[in-house]
């Protein structure tokens, strides 16, 4: 049975992001952050979380390789920057260990008599947020595609990589459906690669979160992004579930106008993996 196989120290899994930087991504979301803005606090505090997650008495432990693949008006390429800027992916302690800077913030908190005070955290960034040009999706596919193949070559018997795509407009560089599903079909032995799509948008209307049929969708943008997606891996469903999604079986791993609350599920949700030893 695909996405088994457990996740040790010896057989990592991958988490690959790949971020649209295009100039369309400058548009501001509730809070006044922009699009850009927002996905790289996101994706920031994910990684976070991560490596939260992987940390033992020991340390925190090489349960994944990690990386970002950004594409925009600068090209595509590697997305992280400093002492990670050399190559796409990176072991997870690697990670921990190079942000290119701790910055201070605040975040509320109960105060004990029903109330909220605020107080400082440290909030770890090793992806800054950039927004130009065109939307080179299918290029930023194609990278994506390489980067896996040798992934998966150097490690047949691990729990499948996922991708978690955020992008707010079309492909300027033609139709990514092809190039897509050819994604998907890069394998290890325990399964094809899963690729999660997310469309965010700036405006009050409502999101479409893990359909089930592209019919429930507005036009033929949304649908190809549906047609591009992974389904649930079975254990995914129950984490859905738990943050009050509604997935069955028929679902794909797809959000459209996704706002606010909605990307930061996706990503929470997207990077729980099996079981990890």
């Amino acid at each position: 049975m695909p996405y088994t196989a457990e996740i040790s120290r010896a057989s990592p899994s991958c988490f690959l992001f790949l971020i649209d930087q295009s100039g369309s991504m400058d548009e501001r979301m509730e809070g006044g952050a922009t699009k850009a803005g927002f996905v790289a606090d996101v994706l920031n505090k994910t990684l976070y979380n991560v490596v939260t997650r992987c940390t033992r008495a020991d340390g925190c432990r090489p349960y994944f390789d990690v990386g970002v693949v950004a594409y925009g008006g600068n090209g595509v390429g590697a997305g992280f920057g400093g002492p990670l800027a050399s190559k796409v992916l990176h072991p997870l302690p690697d990670i921990e260990k190079s942000p290119l800077r701790i910055e201070e913030r605040t975040k509320k908190v109960p105060d004990g008599a029903g109330g909220l005070v605020e107080q400082a955290t440290k909030f770890p960034v090793w992806f800054d947020p950039a927004n130009t040009g065109g939307t080179p999706m299918c290029e930023g596919m194609r990278k994506t595609a390489e980067v896996l193949v040798e992934w998966c070559d150097s490690h047949p018997n691990s729990y499948p990589p996922t991708v978690i795509h955020v992008t707010d407009g079309q492909s300027t560089d033609g139709d990514p459906e092809q190039i897509a599903s050819q994604l998907r079909q890069i394998a290890t032995n325990d399964g094809q690669a899963l690729l999660f799509n997310l469309h965010i948008d700036a405006t009050a209307a409502a999101p479409i979160i893990f359909p089930a049929s592209e019919g429930v969708l507005p036009d033929q943008y949304s649908q190809g992004l549906f047609r591009m997606s992974s389904g649930f891996p079975p254990h995914l469903i129950g984490v859905a579930k738990e943050r009050g999604y509604s997935p069955s079986a028929e679902s794909r791993f797809f959000g459209y106008k996704a706002g606010f609350e909605a990307i930061v599920d996706f990503f929470e949700i997207g990077t729980r993996a099996s079981q990890m030893r």
